[in-house]
């Protein structure tokens, strides 16, 4: 599982969590029947409080992401119908949106510098994009 806690965000780390699991599920990247680590592998790895996975492990259980079998591990759920899909989607967007704006806020860039900064890159990627059709 590709998922990161950043402590300095003023987003809690179990948010964090519950939203990146969302965005994986609804990129495809976790596919249905997928195993996810256990609470205490995912707390170690992403050196974090045992507590804090385990809340977001429950809360995607609770949203029908996920599902807990007693002993048998945490598994990704049958596929979220189209429109859930792309409400996940849009809110794994906006949670990298926010996390790239507060990282931005902590270099003191000022609003207009991030939007002309994204601006260019956005032309960049869309003419990188129509170079590979």
């Amino acid at each position: 599982m590709r998922i990161q806690v950043d402590l300095r965000s003023k987003i809690p780390a179990y948010i964090q969590i519950v939203e990146q699991v969302h965005g994986l599920v609804a990129s495809g990247a976790l596919k249905p029947g997928d195993q996810l680590p256990t609470v205490r592998q995912s707390a170690a790895d992403l050196r974090i409080n045992f507590n804090t996975v385990a809340r977001a492990y429950r809360m995607l259980d609770a949203a029908g992401v996920i599902s807990t079998q007693q002993g048998r591990g945490t598994y990704v759920v049958e596929a979220p119908p189209p429109a859930k899909a792309r409400k996940m989607r849009q809110s794994a967007l906006e949670t990298i949106a926010r996390e790239f704006l507060s990282a931005a806020a902590r270099l003191g860039f000022s609003p207009d510098e991030v939007r002309r900064t994204l601006e260019g890159a956005i032309d960049r990627w869309q003419t990188e994009t129509r170079k590979g059709d």
